[in-house]
């Protein structure tokens, strides 16, 4: 299988929260990671557009039950940019949460 997008880490964010998780939830997240560079097309499933946040999108992963969205952005459509990442306990995601992403991004394409 070839592979179409590369990840990218903005910061040291997304490292900072995947250095704290299991090594099973590891595995699940390296997993999406592969099927998000990989398929030519993406399903909600593991890859959804924030609303009302502009180019802002979550990579979702379900790993024994427990809920985790790592955000990122889209650049030129072949690299995919790693923002934070958290471990969702509330139906909504929270503000905060979003907020930084959002600044991310922000910073991200000012450096470019």
């Amino acid at each position: 299988m070839e592979q179409l997008r590369e990840i990218v880490f903005f910061g040291d964010y997304f490292e900072k929260f995947y250095a704290l998780q299991t090594f099973k939830v590891k595995e699940k997240i390296d997993y999406v990671f592969f099927f998000i560079t990989h398929a030519e097309r993406i399903p909600a499933k593991f890859l959804k557009h924030m609303e009302g946040e502009k180019g802002l999108y979550e990579i979702r992963v379900d790993a024994g039950g427990n809920i985790f969205r790592i955000f990122c952005c889209l650049d030129r459509d072949r690299i995919i940019v790693l923002f934070n990442g958290f471990q969702k306990m509330t139906p909504k995601t929270p503000k905060m949460e979003i907020q930084l992403a959002t600044r991310l991004m922000k910073e991200y394409y000012a450096t470019k």
